[in-house]
């Protein structure tokens, strides 16, 4: 008997075992799945607690409205933790190439606010992409809901998808991608969580990715600090320096009255364009080789226009422009200042009375101070923030 208890006791000992290594290696999300390091409770990204000043508006004027109103966050797809969490991993998941080597964040890099420090990035091949890559931080308030420089692709959810699809950036194709993702070990847990049963489809990839991408929202800079202390953006902001307040005064003002007249394209405090969408901003006198818009939507009002991206974190993101052409934040206000091109389509706010590119003649000091307000625009919380950073160990 007690030989035949010892033997029980064994065979006990070796299921518990075996049943503990089996946890590990499929434990859904709060623990450590295969290559991932996850947390026991999935991070929070659906409870985004907007300030005053990105729910409500306080500037006058076209184009001026709330944040918060411009939400493209479709009601078939709300962020939830679980399947923002899911997204972060597909995001991060170097195997959706067709070589194994770039993932989402190869071109969209946490510490340069989701976009990248390379003029054209990177394909899993070595090839280079057609445009700079742009930045993600705010995606989710430009109510339009189109995305890319060019807005070819209608919805956010829609956007994801093509990355994965395209020669140079990772060369799979849909179902390549699909059966990719389900050869891993760690998903099908993920996809339990984020949407209640295991199906690994590429609705449901795209649906988790724009969860992810749609979280990326900066309510933490020192802006949004400042602006949480007056009544109005106008005032000065009680933490600027004197350069900060007055590079802000510059940026509100329209040109008449001796500012930039900024705000006019980087509207509400999400500092988008949602409204007016896509503009040309005079980089060129004319349009050859990158049509912009206008490749997407055939429309000729768009040849040369391009979508406006966030300027939050804008001092993170450089290169600047579609094409990466300025290396610096003094450059890009050189162009608006003195460099302004009299493209057919030149955006409204950038002509003066009489139709051509407006010149500010600012001086010096008033460029320093402009780029020195641009900087409060910085929110470390997303660049360091481990609910955007990779999961992978």
């Amino acid at each position: 008997m007690k030989t035949l208890a010892k033997s029980l006791f064994a065979i006990s000992a070796a299921v518990i075992a075996l049943a503990a290594c089996q946890k590990d290696s499929t434990t859904t999300p709060g623990s450590e799945i295969g290559p991932l390091n996850l947390p026991e409770s999935p991070y929070d990204y659906s409870s985004l607690n907007l300030p005053t000043h990105l729910s409500t508006n306080a500037l006058l004027g076209p184009g001026q409205n709330a944040a918060a109103d411009n939400d493209n966050m479709p009601a078939s797809n709300p962020i939830t933790n679980e399947g923002a969490t899911l997204g972060r991993v597909l995001f991060y998941d170097k195997k959706l190439s067709a070589n194994g080597t770039v993932a989402c964040a190869s071109c969209h890099k946490q510490d340069k606010a989701f976009g990248d420090d390379l003029v054209l990035s990177d394909g899993f091949d070595g090839g280079k992409t057609r445009r700079h890559s742009m930045t993600l931080v705010n995606a989710r308030f430009y109510d339009r809901g189109r995305f890319f420089w060019d807005e070819r692709a209608a919805t956010l959810e829609e956007q994801v998808l093509m990355p994965f699809q395209d020669e140079v950036e990772m060369g799979m194709t849909l179902e390549q991608i699909v059966a990719t993702v389900k050869a891993q070990s760690y998903y099908p847990s993920l996809f339990q969580d984020a949407f209640g049963n295991a199906e690994i489809n590429s609705d449901r990839i795209a649906k988790a990715l724009a969860q992810f991408v749609r979280s990326i929202s900066s309510v933490n800079s020192r802006y949004d600090e400042g602006r949480k202390l007056v009544d109005n953006p106008g005032q000065d902001f009680p933490n600027f320096s004197t350069s900060e307040n007055n590079g802000k005064r510059l940026f509100l003002l329209p040109p008449p009255q001796g500012g930039g007249g900024c705000i006019g394209c980087h509207s509400t405090k999400a500092f988008i364009n949602p409204d007016n969408g896509p503009t040309n901003n005079g980089l060129d006198a004319a349009s050859t080789t990158d049509l912009g818009v206008y490749e997407a939507i055939k429309n000729p009002v768009f040849i040369g226009s391009f979508k406006v991206p966030s300027l939050k974190s804008i001092a993170l993101s450089a290169p600047y422009m579609h094409d990466g052409r300025f290396a610096t934040l003094e450059e890009v206000i050189e162009h608006y200042n003195s460099g302004i091109q009299a493209h057919p389509n030149l955006g409204g706010a950038l002509k003066d009375q009489n139709g051509n590119p407006i010149r500010l003649n600012w001086t010096a000091q008033q460029k320093t101070d402009v780029v020195n307000f641009l900087k409060t625009l910085t929110d470390e919380t997303i660049s360091t923030d481990v609910r955007f950073s990779s999961p992978f160990r």
